[in-house]
């Protein structure tokens, strides 16, 4: 897996959102596939306010203490700082701008790629000297290159 350091500005996303675990993930009641699919039901990407909607987020964020508490899902749109208006009871969360290292995952189908890149994120920052921040991680995909048998994703970490 590639990776990169970069720093990122504050971003506002907006989307809808669920708070899990890790345990419950890998279990049978993870909440994340139904997450998606709410997503893609939402029409969100054509919402007033969206700024870049060919980037779709997968953010996760509110992290209760580290890689085993709970966090929370928010999957997304970059928004507007002035997007207020919202009927449809999306969450609305900012992150910070922070450092991050960048991972990008080898392409392939998503429900395979993603979970494998969290497991190599996972083990890397077990002997790792960057030291993660959990103010806000985020998985980015980009709809111009959209193939779900082919998916790329870059992850990015907020680190000190």
């Amino acid at each position: 897996m590639n990776t990169y350091t970069t720093h990122k500005p504050k971003l506002i996303i907006t989307g809808v959102t669920v708070r899990t675990t890790n345990a419950e993930e890998t279990g049978p009641d993870g909440r994340l596939p139904q997450l998606w699919d709410t997503y893609f039901q939402s029409n969100l990407v054509s919402a007033a306010g969206v700024r870049n909607p060919q980037f779709l987020y997968s953010l996760y964020t509110d992290y209760e203490s580290d890689v085993n508490g709970a966090y929370t899902v928010v999957i997304g749109h970059e928004t507007d700082n002035e997007f207020v208006q919202d009927d449809n009871n999306h969450a609305i969360v900012e992150i910070p701008k922070s450092k991050y290292i960048v991972f990008t995952a080898k392409k392939g189908p998503m429900y395979e790629v993603v979970p494998e890149a969290w497991r190599e994120i996972w083990t890397y920052f077990k002997q790792s000297p960057e030291v993660r921040t959990y103010t806000g991680d985020f998985e980015l995909y980009d709809s111009r290159n959209s193939d779900p048998a082919n998916t790329e994703v870059q992850i990015y970490i907020a680190i000190k």
